[in-house]
């Protein structure tokens, strides 16, 4: 049987640089060599994992990107989880997966040993991992199942999507068509890895070309810019907070760095933005700044991406442009039909060979989001002028804040495990550095106070960083509708008043 597509993929150019850190370079041999190293230790005395759950909690870069294949190589399912996620989102990913490794790096080892001897997982030290290979890897079909990655839906726990190898070789063969991936391109990587941005768009696309990746362990706007400044990347992706937030910095800059740094960026074949939508204000600030268009696009964790404006032709502000090589896309009506002309709203629906096999163990809302084998993205677009604009969610529970796309009914569950809270609303308010704000209106228990601030270093220890709500407001009841249910466009216009 061949060599699964990576591994194919990487023996292609075996001697070009991969990874390049300030202090290491790893080729895409070294790569294949310590990948299969940590494969056999990850086998032990089996020979095939047999589609087990592993969770990867590595630092970005060469051992995570050797880790990720070696789970693939001996057989597994790569489940990314969280750098910075709390232990209870560890354990809500470990136990739905019913993951029964966890690899980790030195430093993430320490922080997810108690959970992992709470919960009997085994936790693999990769740091700890040497030597040479000493087991034969198994025969892995592309049709077996690749990856778990968890996603927020409209429900309030994340849904694991699965895909599978051919899926994921759909996704990247797409983008790099599209995108005109090539070997000597070179792209930072400051994207978390528990997200289909940072997994497919930069790492896997990179890759898959024979390129060079740059990791960083978070985005750290001095350090890129220096970078920049180096002309050191050909290639840039980022979500619109970090656009906004690199304009601030460019802005405030002294007139030689700016000039500097503007040169860097100007030198770019391509620049994309993602995960959330770009407000066209920013597009067009960017655009005079930098004389870069940004390139929109569109996808999901369940599609990878399907939709794009044109590397090579019109990049619309507002606008995600048109499908992508190999994928088909459709707008359905509310009422039924399937739309065939424009400027009539309906939901996007996808259909292609990158779509995901199914939800984790959850049959039927596997069902119930497809319909006669096309996917429904609950995403609300109009076609213009050949070129799709999103309009929002069907749900209201779905708030993209800084690239993520997160469960307001999530959040809402955390709050109301404070002891003062009795009612919660959480929603997503229009903001032009996140995207969208995540916004919390409380109403407290009888005769109780609570400070705002003191909610918001609460809110520290048992959510996500990027799922805190952003604006806070104390009320004394929820507007609710006749049938007792709150609604959540009267809680937008509390903000409003």
């Amino acid at each position: 049987m061949p060599d699964l597509p990576f591994i194919a993929r990487a023996r292609l150019f075996p001697e070009r640089v991969a990874f390049r850190t300030q202090t290491s370079t790893h080729s895409h041999q070294q790569l294949l060599d310590r990948s299969s190293v940590i494969a056999s230790a990850l086998l032990g005395g089996d020979d095939d994992l047999k589609e087990a759950r592993a969770a990867l909690l590595v630092a970005p870069g060469f051992e995570y990107t050797a880790s990720q294949w070696a789970v693939w190589r001996a057989g597994g399912i790569k489940l990314p989880i969280c750098l910075s996620a709390t232990e209870p989102e560890w354990e809500y990913a470990l136990t739905d997966s019913q993951a029964g490794i966890v690899i980790a790096d030195a430093a993430n080892a320490a922080k997810i040993a108690p959970l992992c001897a709470r919960l009997g997982v085994r936790l693999v030290n990769v740091s700890e991992i040497s030597g040479d290979a000493s087991k034969a890897l198994p025969d892995i079909d592309v049709n077996r199942r690749a990856m778990i990655l968890y996603t927020s839906g409209t429900t309030s726990k994340p849904k694991g999507v699965v895909t599978t190898h051919a899926n994921i070789q759909a996704q990247i063969e797409s983008l790099v068509q599209a995108w005109e991936w090539r070997a000597d391109d070179r792209i930072p990587m400051f994207l978390p890895l528990h997200h289909i941005h940072g997994i497919i768009n930069i790492t896997g696309c990179a890759l898959w070309s024979g390129a060079l990746i740059e990791p960083f362990p978070r985005f750290d706007v001095g350090a890129i810019l220096e970078r920049v400044r180096a002309d050191a990347y050909t290639l840039f992706m980022a979500v619109p907070t970090i656009y906004v937030k690199l304009i601030q910095a460019i802005e405030a800059a002294s007139a030689d760095d700016r000039a500097a740094i503007v040169t860097g960026f100007k030198k770019m074949r391509l620049m994309v933005s993602g995960s959330a939508a770009l407000p066209a204000s920013v597009h067009e600030q960017w655009t005079v700044l930098t004389g870069q268009e940004l390139l929109e696009r569109y996808g999901m964790t369940e599609i990878g991406m399907a939709i794009s404006n044109l590397y090579r032709g019109e990049r619309r502000p507002g606008s995600v442009g048109a499908p992508l090589p190999g994928v088909e896309v459709r707008l359905k009506a509310e009422t039924g039909p399937v739309i065939t002309g424009e400027d009539e709203p309906g939901e996007i629906q996808v259909r292609g060979p990158g779509v995901f096999q199914a939800y984790w163990n959850r049959p039927e809302a596997t069902a119930e989001t497809f319909e006669d084998g096309w996917f429904r993205t609950g995403d609300m677009a109009v076609l213009e002028r050949g070129y799709y604009r999103i309009m929002g969610r069907l749900s209201v529970d779905i708030i993209k804040s800084g690239g993520y796309k997160l469960s307001a009914l999530e959040i809402e569950a955390a709050l109301l495990e404070h002891p003062l809270i009795a009612e919660v609303a959480v929603i997503g308010l229009p903001d032009d550095t996140w995207g969208e704000a995540v916004t919390a209106v409380v109403v407290l228990k009888r005769d109780a106070t609570l400070e705002l601030a003191s909610l918001r270093d609460w809110c520290k220890g048992r959510l996500s960083v990027y799922k805190i709500p952003q604006r806070l407001r104390i009320v004394s009841e929820l507007p609710r509708n006749a049938m007792g249910k709150v609604t959540k466009p009267a809680v937008r216009a509390l903000f409003s008043a």
